[in-house]
């Protein structure tokens, strides 16, 4: 992983964006702290973030901190096999043990041996097969399908997941057991919109990269384009910011990235969709400071609740009034601290 020097601050690093962990908020540089405490650990770490909140970036960090960064990292998508197949691709199959099976192969487990396993979407693990899981985090052994014989290896586990696993334990789809191993050092990585001008620097740092590999020449971010990154919710996280980084680049035709032309409609989802009186406080042609926007987005989003009797969800939801999910309205209201007024509050 390259990594270039944050001019500002020497304690945070800024790295190539396709492949790397960038910014300086506070946000982060929490969670950098972490995986500087854990790194030099094998203490199993578990990975909580939103999709696109870069877990997979955030597991080779740990790795490459680690006295096992001379051995294999070895990635698992936990999510992305069939059920019938994860037992083998984890802990590998003798010749015959199944239909097709026509060699002796080897799990991830064992090609991991000595260094690092990244289990991603670990929440999406079946059952039956959690139980194996715990043995190898507790014993270091396992057997392979259709095998007799014990496996030993040394393998550091790190797992991530973008799913509440403490409610899957209350409903029994997650081994209670199994979410306390894992969760030895839980480590939450912050969403986008977290990170306040980190989003700015991301995007330019992508622009360059991005606008390289396309073999097209693109000017940084301006401030409207920064106005843009800062005004969205980005529920995709860096994902989707990279998405539309590369969007504004293919389509730009002056060098200008236009960032508020490729997001999505609307860009400022709750400060242009107007309820009540909202609209008419903006004068026509006037420009609008980041400041004044997160203003108006946090008071037309109140002015939706009392429309809503402070219902987020449901068909006469503010939410459902603003045309956005549940989930996106409750996370903004968090980042803008908005809370239903108690009682007499109001008078």
């Amino acid at each position: 992983m390259q990594v270039f020097t944050d001019q500002t601050d020497p304690r945070v690093e800024i790295t190539d964006a396709n492949d790397a962990i960038v910014g300086r908020s506070p946000a982060l540089r929490r969670a950098l702290q972490s995986v500087a405490q854990v790194a030099a650990t094998d203490a199993t770490v578990l990975l909580l973030g939103e999709t696109g909140t870069g877990k997979e970036l955030f597991a080779r960090a740990i790795h490459d901190r680690s006295r096992r960064r001379d051995r294999p990292l070895v990635k698992v998508n936990c999510a992305a096999m069939p059920a019938t197949l994860i037992e083998s691709e984890l802990f590998g199959h003798e010749r015959g043990a199944f239909t097709g099976a026509t060699q002796r192969r080897e799990g991830r487990f064992a090609l991991a041996d000595g260094g690092t396993i990244f289990l991603d979407e670990i929440g999406e693990l079946p059952l039956e097969l959690q139980g194996k899981l715990l043995r190898v985090l507790q014993e270091g052994e396992f057997e392979p399908v259709g095998g007799s014989r014990t496996r030993k290896v040394d393998v550091r586990v790190i797992a991530a997941t973008n799913r509440d696993v403490q409610q899957g334990v209350r409903r029994g789809e997650f081994r209670e057991d199994l979410f306390y191993r894992l969760s030895v050092f839980p480590l939450r990585l912050p969403p986008l919109r977290e990170r306040g001008d980190d989003v700015v620097l991301l995007a330019t740092a992508m622009a360059e990269s991005l606008a390289r590999r396309l073999g097209r020449e693109v000017a940084p971010p301006g401030p409207a384009d920064a106005a843009a990154l800062r005004g969205y919710s980005w529920p995709g996280n860096v994902r989707e910011l990279r998405n539309a980084v590369e969007r504004a680049i293919i389509t730009s035709s002056d060098g200008l990235l236009h960032l508020d032309r490729v997001l999505p409609t609307p860009a400022l989802p709750f400060a242009t969709v107007s309820v009540g009186p909202l609209a008419a406080r903006r004068v026509d042609g006037e420009i609008l400071t980041a400041r004044r926007l997160r203003q108006l987005e946090r008071e037309n989003m109140i002015a939706a609740l009392e429309r809503a009797g402070w219902r987020v969800g449901g068909v006469a939801g503010a939410a459902a009034l603003l045309d956005v999910s549940p989930s996106t309205f409750k996370s903004r209201m968090k980042a803008l601290e908005i809370s239903r007024p108690v009682l007499g509050e109001a008078a």
